[in-house]
């Protein structure tokens, strides 16, 4: 396709930039560390760490990391939710020459074993709040070096010892456990600084990240993204933000609140490695669903980005406390992960005068692979332009391009596409074309500005507030339950999450009531995973070969 976006690009966006100009994260952050010492990266409730203080401390966990015998490519899962440890643990084990292998904090023993097998993490940093369910699986898994963090330890004397007992003895919740030789995260830096660290040599084509999604398997496969992925996505994404970020006052340091989870990509590159790479500082917030708390951590700042999903931009809007923050120095706000509605957009600029600025990117992207302009007014209702260095294209079942004007599969080329899917070589050849396209499944119209809208989704995949669900995952679990004789699931809109998941079961025992489901899923399933609507049937619409017609299931509500 001719690159008939770039005449639409804002002032200043180049259609090219050299997204080799560092050979792997590990120098990005490193020029990062050596440009801007005595700027804060990070803060949290009231702290705040520099970028001397990440510096050095990951430095110490990288080496303490070398002293338990890990090797270059070995892997290392992370498993925390937005606290001072997730930054300095990514660095720790990139600098260490190690893989992150990204997991999110709430998924339940069956997910968390089947990740950890997986990717072969051999070690694993986790918040003690999740540490009941590593303790399920431990025995069964490849990670034999535990590192526990608590949500106080890096926030100081007397806070840290206070966050700790409220969230321990009084909100309970860190459930018991034991995990016979795990190490404490300051027990860990401690020991570090006392070893020696090497640094390894590190190039664009070493594994930086796997950053897992869901499977047309039912099982979640890990997406291979280099150095040079994550490099190259960090350096289009600060290209793209340029003519926003120009509204800062020179001399003073963007602030980004830190809402995303780290441990999804959007906010790992958007939030973690952009700020980075500019020398700006992250408010973190470890919970967006405490509205109240997010409300009270945003009043005490000064900032100026705010990347989130349309569920949290909605919610926020329309919150009481919503008045009690000062908007007037945000000058970006990127929505992605889910659609943008036109009602939460309209809504958002009203309010703040800074319009969301709709993206589109996936895992296996970096994730970023394009964005309305930044200095966008409007709402377009579009996923915007293909990025610097990126192509898209539409394509049909065959692989060829459409016909100006028509729906084609949406398939994108650039150096954030990643390598491929981790040990399966099968799924990554029915993504990834021969002349280096990755097939989204996502349907798209493109119009005569180069201004991409998604239209439909090809595969079956659920998208429930910025999350992946896949149909096929909902139904093994379910009918792994005694008295389902069969099932299927699929997406339904919804107000509040964009999709949510709908089940629809025939029974095989009579007395299966949706309790029982809700407490099944409950203990297989993650929160975001568990259907919300769960219908019995007795029967489910087939083809004449017997597959399932979940469109049908679909749109019978």
């Amino acid at each position: 396709m001719e690159k008939i976006w770039l005449k639409n690009y804002s002032e200043g966006v180049p259609a090219e930039i050299d997204v080799g100009r560092y050979p792997s994260l590990v120098d990005l952050m490193e020029s990062a560390f050596k440009k801007y010492p005595n700027l804060p990266s990070y803060k949290m409730m009231g702290r705040q760490i520099s970028f001397a203080q990440l510096d050095e401390a990951s430095r110490a966990l990288a080496a303490y990391l070398q002293s338990l015998g890990l090797e270059k490519g070995d892997r290392v899962a992370l498993m925390m939710p937005n606290v001072m440890q997730y930054p300095v643990a990514v660095a720790a084990v990139l600098r260490a020459g190690l893989v992150v292998v990204n997991v999110n904090p709430l998924y339940t023993p069956r997910e968390l074993e089947h990740q950890l097998k997986d990717s072969g993490a051999k070690a694993i940093v986790i918040l003690e709040n999740f540490a009941a369910t590593l303790q399920q699986v431990i025995k069964t898994v490849p990670t034999k070096h535990v590192v526990l963090a608590s949500m106080g330890e890096m926030l100081g004397f007397p806070k840290g010892l206070i966050v700790n007992y409220v969230v321990r003895k009084v909100k309970k919740l860190v459930p018991a456990f034991e995990l016979p030789g795990a190490v404490t995260f300051n027990a860990a830096l401690s020991k570090g600084r006392g070893l020696p660290y090497k640094a390894p040599k590190m190039g664009p084509q070493d594994i930086a990240v796997l950053q897992y999604t869901g499977g047309t398997t039912g099982v979640s496969k890990g997406a291979v993204l280099l150095h040079r992925n994550l490099v190259a996505n960090t350096l289009q994404a600060e290209a793209w933000y340029q003519p926003a970020l120009k509204k800062i006052p020179a001399g003073e340091q963007l602030v980004s609140i830190c809402a995303l989870p780290l441990y999804h990509i959007f906010g790992f590159t958007t939030n973690m490695m952009l700020s980075m790479h500019v020398g700006g500082a992250n408010v973190l917030i470890p919970n967006p669903r405490d509205l109240p708390a997010v409300f009270k951590e945003l009043s005490g700042h000064r900032f100026h980005s705010l990347p989130a999903v349309n569920t949290l931009f909605m919610a926020m809007a329309n919150h009481p406390q919503f008045n009690t923050v000062d908007w007037s120095h945000l000058v970006i706000a990127v929505g992605g992960g889910m659609a943008v509605q036109q009602a939460t957009a309209k809504l958002w600029l009203d309010k703040t005068g800074c319009p969301i600025c709709e993206g589109y990117g996936l895992s296996e992207t970096s994730p970023v692979a394009s964005c309305n302009p930044t200095d966008s007014k409007a709402y377009t209702g579009t996923i915007g332009l293909p990025m610097p260095n990126t192509d898209i294209c539409l394509l049909d079942d065959e692989g060829r391009e459409v016909a100006p004007g028509a729906t084609g599969e949406i398939a994108i080329r650039g150096p954030q596409v990643m390598a491929g899917y981790w040990q399966r070589p099968d799924e990554t050849a029915q993504v990834m074309t021969a002349d280096g396209f990755f097939r989204t499944g996502d349907i798209g119209i493109v119009d005569e500005r180069g201004f991409f809208k998604i239209v439909d989704r090809k595969k079956d995949m659920i998208l429930v507030s910025g999350f992946n669900v896949y149909p096929n995952e909902i139904e093994d679990v379910i009918t792994q339950m005694e008295g389902v004789l069969e099932c299927a699931s699929v997406g339904v809109p919804d107000a509040k999450a964009g999709e949510a998941v709908k089940v629809v079961i025939v029974k095989k025992n009579p007395e299966l009531s949706e309790a029982d489901v809700r407490a099944f899923c409950e203990t297989n399933l993650t929160g975001y995973k568990r259907p919300k609507i769960i219908e019995f049937r007795s029967d489910l619409p087939k083809t004449p070969v017997g597959k399932i017609l979940r469109r049908e299931l679909r749109d019978k509500k």
